[in-house]
């Protein structure tokens, strides 16, 4: 969650209310307390020669000195006088102890070295005053360090006053662990801790202190904080009356239960209840946590970060609760502001923010997901720089659902807009993050040109990454290839220096692999050379494919095989190394491409520019290249320079480099996740990779699963070593149902795993992509998987060779290949094992691979549909379900997960305008199978009827018991 006056997260030590001492540094204690203890703002007139000069008059002193020199002069003049007293035979009391050792805390703030006092600091902790023992606890923050010999007094003197049951030596004694926070500091306290926080006689400022405190402690020395019954006890803390307590309580459960999830579930409820009383409150309600007119929206948003620790609510009633608060923070975002005041918009948008972020973690709400997008959409033409920042950031998310992706893409005109005048760069990088996430087929073209269009003016520091960015759109969405090279080589032209490899790499790649594109590259790659002044990227993708496929447009004389030399050789003195050193390739396939020039590429290789070049390699070249011209025969020269074969299949290079700059992150960040439809291919110099794959047209073989696997890999793929994966004992099934009608999110979570999919399906064919986050800030070893299925579904992972070893943070990548070969009930278990401290972990998913992915959705008129009913009417047919609805009854809903499942919602047909009819055919390789469904919602009962005809038994059976579990 972002603040709204700035875009960094609230600061949980900020957030807490009402303030205490341990949520300011020491620093900024040290100024204040050197103004309390005075007791004064001016500094009193101070008689000349006065021996015994008061804290207030050294603090006047040091202020008014003129130079550095005297300023430590005086410095010195005054460590001399408080060493003096402190070695003095008369003992001091507490109040002149106090006074120096506050004196010493000063002088050390300054940045200047104590060596002496820190016992006088300890002893006040023995003090029974108040502001005596501040000080003493305020040194020790400040100066001690964990391996000073006086460890054990201190930590006696803190169990002292944590025993006393005195409330505010308690508080005092808390702050000063947390301030510390040192390992020993947690050795010693962290099990005495969550005691004093669940016992029923502490004081409410003590439970807030305490929860901090472990809080701090579990941040800095996790391993140390035991989990045992007070962790069950700790949530009840948020139904306590105090509202402090539940904001300290609410920081703490999150942070643990982002370590061990199930050992808090229970918190669920009783955060929804409690975000229930807050939003339906009146600000007079919440008076003393009331900020500008906002119920307690610190605790708003803490508890709906707990709330994002979670999957949503399987109770029905309780999900039905939370939808409710959400749609009432929704609702509140559209009233009239209550006051003027930045503070109160601020507060307002923080809680809404939050919100939206738990909708769009949740992923089930349709409706609610739609009203989110709409709500930032507000956003956009916000005055607030910021507001418009999270409008847009926020949106990017919500673009990857498939309930909101075209919520999202109705704002495109608003994003092209802000592209274009928005004056703060890191706003127009969200801006074409979002360009990027809410493209599709459908504006892919109008993305790219803009995107294009801009990147001419675009600042430096973000080109390279839209590069990429064009690069990979235009690979994904290609309706044609020709659109592709063209976007492809004005690229080049507009940003070449930002063209990394990666990107011309990849249009050669694919060019080679499209024969109907060859042509036409090659026409298009001769006109942009004939510019007088070209990149260099363009000099090596003309070279590259004129050598290839010069011969295809050489018929023309305008673009004659000696027209096309001399065009590449006129480049070849600006070009650096590398480059010539692919000119000279190219030349020499110009030899076995046309024979006609090979006398004058012969004569540019004998010069001594190329024989005598004081680069090794092109001087090795223009040899080996000339003697292979001057002694092979035609037909070894066709051999040797024969035409590229198409690459094999891999992930594009253009979407590594990209999640690469994006740096590891937490999962579910997979709305980057693009890869190429048009059966494109990266090349791969790895010798187990030597398959060719024949080329085709690039809706025909969509995923490129008509490439031949390595042997054996039909059921059984070790991806990532040669352990062979031990049978699961459980196979999580948690998350499978909620992938019925959608295909993108987070399929299993524990504390140390997390695993995000993203699918596409056609035809009878799918592409799973699955990523493995580490939440962990320790390395994952031995790391491997594999996937198991049954005969009727073929499956096989694509992925390079990856280390077995998953760094903290990181996050990895495969990709699995569906067929489906007939229909099939079993979906396939993917198994994942590693060693985690030492530990072998072994997890088993099973993956939502179901029958109703393999959809193609019909339309029909209603005529065509009743007809085809009743030809489906053998009783073996048919399925019929009457169920009771789990789910509130919305027809935007229930629309939204019909189309989900896979079929054609057909609108106007039933003559009931409140039944849903959907068709649709399922692929498998060996059979089509068509269904036509009905489903009858009986509001009053709020029952289902849901009735499927299929030409296939088993297949009406399981579409059935599939979707009936939606409603």
């Amino acid at each position: 969650m972002q603040h709204y006056g700035c875009r960094q997260p609230l600061n949980s030590k900020e957030e807490e209310n009402p303030p205490t001492c341990m949520e300011r540094s020491p620093t900024q204690l040290c100024c204040r307390l050197a103004r309390d203890v005075t007791g004064i703002s001016k500094m009193p007139a101070v008689s000349k020669g006065d021996g015994m000069r008061g804290l207030a008059v050294f603090i006047s002193d040091i202020r008014n000195c003129k130079s550095k020199e005297a300023e430590v002069k005086r410095i010195n003049k005054e460590l001399a006088n408080i060493r003096s007293k402190f070695k003095g035979d008369k003992a001091l009391d507490g109040y002149s102890k106090k006074k120096y050792v506050c004196k010493l805390l000063f002088i050390f703030l300054l940045g200047h070295d104590i060596d002496f006092g820190h016992m006088e600091a300890v002893n006040l902790l023995s003090s029974n005053k108040y502001t005596e023992k501040q000080i003493g606890y305020l040194f020790i923050s400040v100066l001690v360090n964990s391996n000073s010999d006086l460890i054990s007094l201190i930590n006696n003197g803190i169990k002292n006053d944590l025993a006393s049951r005195n409330p505010t030596f308690m508080n005092l004694a808390l702050h000063c662990i947390a301030n510390v926070g040192s390992r020993e500091m947690a050795e010693a306290f962290a099990s005495q801790i969550p005691s004093i926080l669940v016992a029923g006689d502490t004081m409410d400022s003590v439970k807030q202190s305490a929860a901090l405190c472990l809080l701090r402690l579990n941040r800095t020395s996790p391993d140390l904080v035991p989990m045992g019954e007070w962790t069950a006890r700790v949530v009840h803390l948020l139904n306590d009356q105090h509202l402090g307590v539940v904001t300290a309580a609410a920081s703490l459960i999150t942070t643990l239960a982002q370590k061990s999830p199930e050992d808090f579930k229970t918190s669920i409820s009783l955060a929804v209840a409690r975000l229930s009383r807050i939003v339906t409150s009146a600000s007079i309600d919440l008076q003393d946590y009331t900020y500008y007119f906002v119920a307690a929206p610190w605790l708003s948003v803490k508890l709906l970060r707990l709330l994002q620790c979670y999957p949503p609510p399987e109770d029905a009633a309780l999900r039905s609760r939370l939808t409710e608060c959400l749609e009432t923070i929704l609702n509140k975002a559209q009233e009239p502001p209550k006051s003027k005041k930045v503070q109160h918009s601020n507060a307002k948008n923080a809680v809404l923010f939050e919100a939206i972020a738990l909708i769009i973690h949740h992923d089930s709400e349709p409706t609610l997901l739609v009203r989110a997008c709409n709500q930032l959409g507000q956003f956009l033409q916000h005055r607030e720089t910021n507001l418009r920042y999270l409008a847009l950031e926020s949106m990017c998310t919500l673009a990857s659902s498939e309930f909101s992706h075209e919520a999202v893409k109705t704002h495109i005109d608003t994003v092209i807009n802000a592209l274009k005048t928005e004056r703060d760069v890191s706003v127009r990088q969200r801006a074409v993050d979002l360009l990027y996430a809410m493209c599709d087929r459908s504006n892919a073209k109008q993305i790219v040109a803009e995107m294009l269009s801009y990147l001419e003016n675009a600042d430096y520091s973000i080109r390279e990454e839209m590069v990429l960015k064009v690069a990979i759109l235009a690979e994904k969405y290609a309706v044609d290839y020709t659109w592709y090279v063209d976007t492809i080589l004005n690229l080049i032209r507009i940003a070449g220096d930002y063209v990394s490899e990666e990107v011309w790499y990849r249009v050669i790649q694919i060019v080679i692999n499209q024969d109907d594109v060859q042509g036409y590259a090659a026409k298009t790659v001769f006109e942009a050379l004939q510019a007088p002044a070209c990149h260099e990227n363009l000099v090596k993708v003309g070279g590259y494919i004129l050598g290839e496929f010069g011969n295809l447009i050489a018929g023309d004389s305008r673009s004659s095989p000696l027209v096309q030399f001399n065009l590449l050789h006129s480049k070849f003195h600006l070009c650096s190394v590398p480059t010539r050193a692919l000119l000279l390739s190219a030349y020499i396939k110009f030899i076995n491409l046309f024979p006609e020039v090979k006398a004058t590429i012969q004569d540019v290789l004998r010069s001594d520019s190329q024989l005598r070049n004081a680069d090794v390699e092109l001087q090795q070249r223009a040899i080996e290249y000339l003697r292979l011209s001057c002694i092979a025969s035609t037909d070894i020269l066709a051999t040797v320079l024969e035409e590229m074969p198409p690459f094999p299949e891999r992930e594009s290079s253009i979407l590594a480099k990209l999640k690469k700059k994006k740096g590891p992150g937490n999962l579910p960040d997979i709305d980057d996740t693009r890869w190429n439809v048009n059966g494109s291919a990266e090349h791969s110099e790895d010798t187990e990779s030597t398959n060719k794959v024949t080329p085709h047209h690039p809706f025909t073989d969509l995923l490129n699963l008509n490439s031949t696997p390595s042997a054996g890999a039909s059921l059984l793929v070790d991806v990532l070593s040669d352990i062979s994966t031990p049978a699961p004992i459980t196979v999580s099934e948690d998350n499978f149902s909620r992938f019925v009608c959608k295909n993108n999110g987070v399929i299993y979570e524990d504390q140390l795993l997390q695993i995000g999919l993203k699918a596409e399906y056609r035809q009878n064919l799918g592409r799973i992509y699955v990523f493995y986050g580490n939440k962990t800030s320790t390395q994952f070893l031995s790391f491997s998987s594999s996937v198991t299925s049954s005969d009727t579904l073929k499956t096989h992972i694509l992925s390079t060779a990856v280390d077995p070893t998953v760094d903290g943070g990181a996050q990895l990548q495969q990709v699995v290949n569906i067929e489906c070969l007939s229909d099939f009930t079993d979906a396939p278990v993917l198994d994942i094992q590693f060693r985690y401290g030492g530990t072998l972990q072994k997890i088993a998913v099973k993956l939502p691979v179901m029958l109703n992915k393999f959809f193609q959705p019909t339309e029909m008129t209603s005529q065509d549909f009743f007809q085809r009913w009743k030809q489906l009417g053998v009783p073996q047919q048919e399925v019929q379900t009457i169920f009771k609805a789990q789910h509130p009854m919305d027809t935007d809903v229930t629309n939204a997960k019909i189309l989900g499942f896979g079929v054609a919602l057909l609108i106007g047909v039933d003559p009931n305008p409140a039944n849903f009819v959907g068709a649709g055919v399922i692929h498998t390789k060996n059979t089509q199978v068509g269904c036509l469904l009905r489903l009858e919602p009986n509001t009053q009962a709020q029952m289902y009827r849901l009735t499927l005809r299929t030409s296939r038994e088993s297949v009406s059976q399981r579409l059935c018991d599939l979707l009936s579990d939606q409603f």
